[in-house]
């Protein structure tokens, strides 16, 4: 696996993959945006058992889309597996721990 970046977070460091670079490409995510995920998600969840998925809600054009990070927080760095924006809030922001 070729990792793209080595980047220090306030609280860890974590490397993107090659394949977390290009789906940032493709989905027009700036690294800005991926950035304060990383630092300060407003949730964090665990997808299975070394695998974290966090998320932050962000305004584009008058709308609210949620931001997903997918992280390998197992790994030394951890590993950005994959970003996304979704208008699906009902379906993945949780209201309780």
């Amino acid at each position: 696996m070729t990792l793209h970046r080595l980047w220090q977070s306030r609280s860890w460091n974590y490397v993107i993959t090659a394949h977390a670079a290009f789906e940032v490409a493709r989905r027009r995510i700036s690294e800005e945006t991926l950035r304060a995920v990383l630092a300060l998600p407003e949730q964090r969840h665990r997808v299975r058992p070394g695998r974290d998925a966090l998320q932050s809600r962000i305004n584009v054009a008058g709308r609210i889309y949620l931001v997903r990070v997918f992280v390998d927080v197992c790994r030394n760095p951890a590993e950005v597996v994959t970003v996304y924006l979704t208008s699906k809030l009902a379906k993945y922001w949780r209201l309780a721990p």
